[in-house]
């Protein structure tokens, strides 16, 4: 603390220590509302309150995934899965990013192709499902398409957005220079527009994981949406809410990854 005041003054170490421990309320916080959940959810399925069978409980889950563990189908689901889901993730991320520069380098290609873009968003994917499976089959590249088509609208819409948003003035400035677009591309438009990517890819993760359980829905035999389908089939419920839980985890971890990601990119 002695060598801090010696950089900063004694009102930004206050600050700073402010900030510091308001970051670790936020993470105690979220740790406790985590753990009352469960409590309760274990509490009440003890006391009967809710039925069991029906709504499982925090020790059934955790006896459920060690069951997985020993008979060693836990790692094989669970690789199944977010092996489709980063598949199906960086190849909407990628696409869209590039279809957006190409929506972006030409004016009338961005209008002409708006509806459309806003079409395919809306359109409800699950519905595409029978269709998905006489175009491409059944196997593993159905539910990485599946991923990729619930995901990669979005990320050409974000994405866009974030390009049409640079500051007017500084676009002037560069074309005033004479910049091209590959120039204005390169030293204003990327750089500027990091903050809406992150955001993208935050956006992206959901929709991916939503993709790749929705495409193991109809088409798998393997993987946590299969967990999901077959548990509920033949009332397994606690085979259901384990797999719901490990995706939930999944999940969690992949957006903690692209926010630790955003904090190393935007020096926050």
């Amino acid at each position: 603390m002695k060598k801090l005041y010696q950089r900063y003054s004694r009102e930004h170490c206050a600050y700073l220590k402010k900030r510091k421990k308001k970051k670790i309320f936020i993470q105690v916080a979220r740790v406790g509302i985590l753990a009352i959940i469960l409590g309760l959810w274990e509490l009440c399925a003890q006391l009967k309150i809710v039925d069991p069978f029906i709504t499982s409980s925090p020790s059934r889950v955790a006896k459920t995934i060690a069951g997985l563990y020993e008979s060693g189908a836990l790692f094989r689901h669970v690789g199944i899965t977010l092996a489709e889901t980063l598949a199906g993730f960086f190849i909407a991320v990628v696409l869209g990013y590039s279809v957006a520069v190409a929506l972006w380098s030409s004016d009338s290609a961005r209008k002409i192709a708006e509806p459309y873009i806003v079409v395919l968003n809306s359109l409800p994917k699950i519905a595409l499902g029978p269709l998905i499976i006489i175009w491409i089959g059944t196997g593993y590249t159905a539910i990485v398409f599946m991923t990729v088509f619930v995901s990669v609208i979005v990320c050409i819409m974000n994405t866009l957005a974030g390009f049409i948003a640079v500051d007017k003035t500084k676009l002037l400035l560069l074309k005033a220079m004479g910049a091209g677009k590959a120039m204005t591309l390169r030293k204003l438009i990327i750089p500027a527009s990091v903050p809406t990517l992150m955001n993208t890819l935050k956006v992206a993760v959901g929709l991916a994981w939503i993709g790749s359980i929705m495409g193991e829905y109809i088409v798998s035999k393997a993987g946590l949406g299969y967990l999901i389908v077959y548990g509920g089939q033949v009332f397994k419920l606690d085979l259901v809410m384990s797999a719901t839980f490990i995706l939930c985890l999944l999940a969690g971890g992949m957006y903690g990854l692209i926010a630790l990601i955003e904090k190393l990119v935007t020096k926050q």
